[in-house]
């Protein structure tokens, strides 16, 4: 089996190169082909691979591919995690609203909706690649914003591609520790879009333990989310939120952070970033080490501008393994649909009729069973009142945007932006767009396609 990596040269890509080396034998896999728009970071990458070939004792036959078209032939998997412009690009998407005193966030607000704009007709261009060249793999899409862009290319390849976040995995485990059981022996309902879901129950032998979670004043502060949301709001709703719900809940909370920080995240991340790309390749496992220890200062400063702790998180050793989980994900539901015995894996696909009150066609956040024969969404549970309402406005806002690329539509975009919950009114909307589109001069252009 071919496994095809797009965006290799990203900081991820030696975790989801290790996870594959682990499970080399079980997939049975013939060789990784890397894909990147940028030689020189690709080339550091590589060297970073080549330091964990070092340290595990086994390797991979990897090569870089020259073209897309190359890259996705004859490939049974495809993992694409792109940053159509780069870090700078984010910068912008996150900056531009915060001078208007909205949330400038990679995922949710007007950030999010710029980078989709941005994001859409690349990715585009990707599966109709892997239409032509390689009709039978499955796209395994960890690019963000991942359920917008993961709705958006089902046109193209119906239900072989799938859409890979973290953080509800986190989640369940986070719930499953406060509860004092494994996650493997929970039936979490989850439900809701990406970066935009709770745990609704988590049932074990068929009785749900959340209510008695939630009622345990000891256990209920053991959740990372009772320190971002607080308890009575946990209570109140009867679930437990993704951690990106506090951009929603608390934005005045966000913004004060990201003034007290003196940057956005993508501006500290250029920083750390830029520092060990532009080092350029290392030999060996010193590539490795220096890989580690930048991806642990990069996991240190995750969502601080959200959180009201200012306790700094412990040092890594620099050998310590680097907390992932997309990478376990992704390799997840490879082996599931590769033959392995059938999963249960949150994932975003096609409704179907999981959550009920979304149509069948759109991209939703929810278990699904993963097998040889592909995904099948579950029921998801019901979700509270106020839940549903925020999910439909946003699924909205998803689909506005959608059409937006598509269409290269300014008036569409902006009516994306305008009907954000997190933006005030349609006079601020203008302005945020406005300025994306002074500053961009890639998303300017695709606007200029129709006023």
């Amino acid at each position: 089996m071919r496994v095809t990596i797009i965006g290799a040269g990203g900081f991820r890509t030696p975790l989801t190169y290790r996870a594959l080396l682990a499970a080399r034998e079980r997939l049975g896999m013939s060789e990784v082909v890397l894909l990147d728009s940028d030689p020189a970071r690709v080339a550091t990458i590589e060297a970073v691979l080549a330091g964990i070939d070092s340290e595990m004792g086994v390797s991979l036959p990897r090569r870089v591919a020259v073209d897309l078209d190359e890259a996705v032939r004859g490939a049974g998997f495809v993992l694409c995690a792109i940053r159509v412009g780069g870090l700078e690009g984010r910068i912008v998407d996150e900056s531009v609203p915060l001078a208007h005193g909205v949330l400038g966030q990679e995922t949710v607000g007007p950030g999010g909706i710029a980078f989709a704009l941005r994001t859409l007709g690349p990715m585009r261009g990707i599966a109709e690649a892997i239409a032509r060249h390689a009709p039978d793999a499955w796209l395994v899409n960890f690019t963000n914003p991942a359920g917008m862009i993961t709705e958006a290319l089902m046109p193209v390849l119906g239900e072989r591609v799938v859409g890979i976040c973290d953080s509800p995995d986190h989640l369940v485990r986070e719930v499953a520790a406060a509860i004092g059981s494994p996650p493997a022996e929970l039936a979490v309902d989850y439900a809701g879009l990406n970066h935009l879901g709770w745990v609704v129950a988590a049932r074990r032998a068929g009785r749900d333990l959340l209510p008695g979670l939630l009622a345990d004043d000891a256990r209920v502060a053991r959740l990372p989310a009772a320190g971002l949301f607080g308890v009575a709001r946990l209570r109140e709703l009867g679930a437990v939120p993704n951690e990106y719900l506090v951009y929603f809940e608390h934005p005045d909370r966000a913004v004060a952070g990201f003034k007290r920080e003196g940057a956005t995240r993508g501006q500290a991340l250029a920083a750390a970033q830029d520092a060990f790309y532009a080092a350029g390749p290392e030999p060996g496992r010193d590539a490795a080490r220096t890989w580690r220890r930048a991806v642990h200062a990069r996991n240190r400063s995750y969502m601080r501008e959200a959180r009201t702790s200012e306790t700094e998180e412990p040092l890594e050793d620099e050998d310590e393994q680097p907390a992932g989980g997309y990478e376990a994900a992704a390799l997840a539901v490879m082996e599931a649909l590769a033959g392995a015995e059938q999963q249960v894996l949150i994932l975003n696909v096609r409704n179907r009729g999981a959550v009920r009150f979304l149509d069948r066609d759109a991209v939703v956040e929810v278990p699904a069973v993963v097998g040889p024969a592909g995904v099948r969404p579950l029921a998801a549970g019901e979700l509270p009142p106020a839940a549903r309402d925020l999910v439909l406005r946003v699924k909205e806002v998803e689909r506005l945007t959608i059409r937006a690329a598509v269409e290269g539509s300014r008036a569409l975009a902006l009516e994306a932006i305008a009907h954000h919950p997190l933006v005030p009114s349609a006079a601020v909307a203008e302005r945020i767009l406005g300025d994306y589109l002074a500053r961009d001069p890639a998303l300017a252009a695709l606007m200029l396609r129709r006023s």
